[in-house]
């Protein structure tokens, strides 16, 4: 099969509301590496994607609207340190939670680098796919 008949298979594939339930950025990280969360979008679609994320927490009011583009046929990884919204920013430390809002459909995976400790942890899921 050639890429562009995949691409085509793709393209209207994924979700347009994906839902992450467990967010923490450390607050403390060891070594040269730097404990960071990100999330990754793939868009096989031509159209951009525009994305709307929103972040969650236990005890305070949500960040809504954090406004995010992926193009056509291309991927990116957000990282939660970078996501604000009115100057505004995801604490270090403070559990969260994110939904993102695609107006095309997309695929979301989430993943988490944990250096505060010399044996480190990656972990990669993917994001659930949801109805609104």
């Amino acid at each position: 099969m050639n890429g562009g008949a995949l691409n085509k298979q793709t393209q209207n594939q994924g979700s347009c509301f994906w839902v992450i339930p467990d967010g923490y950025i450390p607050p403390d990280s060891s070594g040269e590496l730097v404990s960071h969360e990100s999330i990754c979008v793939l868009n096989c679609g031509e159209a951009a994607a525009q994305l709307r994320i929103h972040i969650y927490f236990e005890d305070r009011e949500p960040l809504e609207g954090i406004k995010e583009i992926v193009e056509g046929r291309r991927t990116r990884h957000i990282r939660t340190t970078s996501l604000e919204k009115g100057g505004e920013r995801i604490p270090e430390g403070v559990p969260y939670a994110i939904t993102v809002e695609s107006d095309v459909p997309v695929f979301v995976q989430y993943s988490r680098l944990d250096t505060t400790q010399p044996e480190l942890a990656l972990m990669s899921v993917m994001a659930y796919p949801a109805d609104k």
